[in-house]
């Protein structure tokens, strides 16, 4: 039986080629950093849990020795705290390469349509001096390059696609000049497999994707439509100033470890086009990609792609939400101790005992409202937001049981936002 390892085997190609591989008889091992991921992807593979840019030479040597054929799925959009582009598109695939050598197996990359050394973004400038390395090193190689992936899964571009298309009553128009085309997962799992196979020549180098091309709006409209929901209200231009302005603050929330979509990356990449052209890979003796329409039908809007689509903004907008009040709460109370002193000094509450309820609370609220902004702590810090409700719900019971009974209701207005922390430790999942 053939042995294949497969690089990023949990994102969205990796994992599609898994499954296509082990289809089609091979012993399959991925590779990711993440144990939860690899886990939630699939539990029963067999998962190799590193670094990929951290793999030695000599490591990979150890890791290659039976192997018949590497499929490098990993990549990343942008730098940022967790990914360094030159690390994941050049130096792993360097290494790989070079201990590879001498070996009798075939490398598959993953790349991207349009890639170059004069690309506008470090993306499709890393990505095509890895495929210089791969075509210069390797001995037994295939280079694929897709454009926009569509898949039953939604990850980066594809999810923004899907939540911006069902977005209430208005349509955005964005970018009207760009022109995107698509590739089904399934022709691209196809793919691998017959790379890996041997089927396709050596040293190909080819573009995985439809014929057609068409302006972002107008394939914005078509998944609008696929999804099932009426069609818009008001369509809303978006000025190119907004645009780039929001591709800096998601560049900005890069740096705290989120992988936005909405990154001055992507939205370059956008407005440049994604196309390719499917000949090389149809002259090799590939079948033709499926169209959009093609693909769609084989991707049926259900309710958990709706309800995925209509959520995809809420989630942002609850962590930003819970971002602000509790940031504010804290701020609040330093800027005035007094008032809030009050509340538990005509109640007879010792002095040191109001002191470090009033001032550690402030910094409690403070230190929750920024953790959650943090892509590694938001979780964590939506429990504590939990928990630390919970505690001024408990407190007050014991202390002030009057405020219960407020006209305003201070305290009622406590559990709205325990949901919404509730909302978001729930919705957040890793890649």
């Amino acid at each position: 039986m053939q042995k294949a390892i497969v690089l990023g085997g949990y994102g969205l190609i990796g994992a599609a080629s898994m499954r296509a591989l082990r289809r089609a008889g091979f012993t399959v091992t991925g590779i990711g950093r993440s144990t939860s991921a690899a886990l939630q992807s699939d539990p029963s593979a067999d998962w190799l849990i590193r670094d990929i840019p951290a793999i030695t030479i000599d490591e990979w040597r150890i890791h290659l020795a039976g192997v018949d054929v590497v499929v490098n799925a990993s990549g990343a959009l942008q730098d940022g705290a967790r990914d360094d582009l030159t690390a994941i598109h050049v130096t792993a695939l360097s290494r790989l390469t070079q201990a590879a050598a001498e070996l009798p197996l075939r490398i598959v990359q993953i790349s991207a349509a349009g890639v170059s050394a004069e690309a506008s973004t470090a993306f499709f400038r890393s990505k095509a001096q890895g495929d210089a390395i791969l075509c210069a090193s390797a001995l037994d190689w295939v280079v694929l390059r897709p454009t926009l992936v569509l898949a039953p899964d939604a990850y980066g571009g594809t999810a923004l696609l899907r939540g911006a298309s069902a977005l209430p009553l208005l349509m955005p128009r964005i970018m009207p000049e760009a022109q995107v085309q698509t590739v089904y997962i399934g022709d691209l799992a196809e793919a691998v497999v017959a790379a890996a196979q041997g089927e396709l020549p050596s040293r190909l180098i080819c573009d995985l994707t439809e014929r057609e091309a068409r302006p972002f709006p107008e394939l914005l409209q078509i998944i609008r439509c696929w999804q099932g929901w009426p069609a818009p209200r008001l369509h809303l231009r978006l000025p190119t100033p907004l645009i780039t302005a929001l591709g800096k603050a998601a560049d900005v929330l890069g740096l705290l470890g989120w992988r936005s979509p909405l990154r001055s990356t992507a939205l370059r990449a956008l407005q440049d086009g994604i196309t390719g052209n499917p000949d090389a890979w149809e002259d090799a003796g590939g079948r033709p990609c499926r169209s959009l329409a093609q693909t769609l039908a084989l991707l049926p809007a259900t309710r958990q792609e709706r309800l995925f689509a209509r959520s995809y903004f809420a989630l942002p907008l609850a962590i930003a939400t819970l971002a602000l009040f509790w940031v504010f709460s804290g701020l609040i109370t330093l800027f005035n101790p007094a008032r809030a002193m009050a509340i538990l000094s005509v109640r007879d509450v010792p002095n040191w005992t109001t002191n470090l309820s009033v001032f550690g609370g402030a910094v409690a609220d403070l230190g929750l409202g920024f953790a959650i902004l943090w892509r590694r702590w938001t979780r964590a810090a939506a429990l504590g937001m939990l928990a630390l409700s919970g505690a001024y719900l408990t407190g007050s019971l014991i202390v002030a049981p009057d405020l219960w009974a407020d006209p305003l209701g201070p305290m009622l207005k406590v559990f709205p936002g325990m949901t919404l922390a509730l909302m978001v430790w729930l919705m957040m999942e890793g890649r």
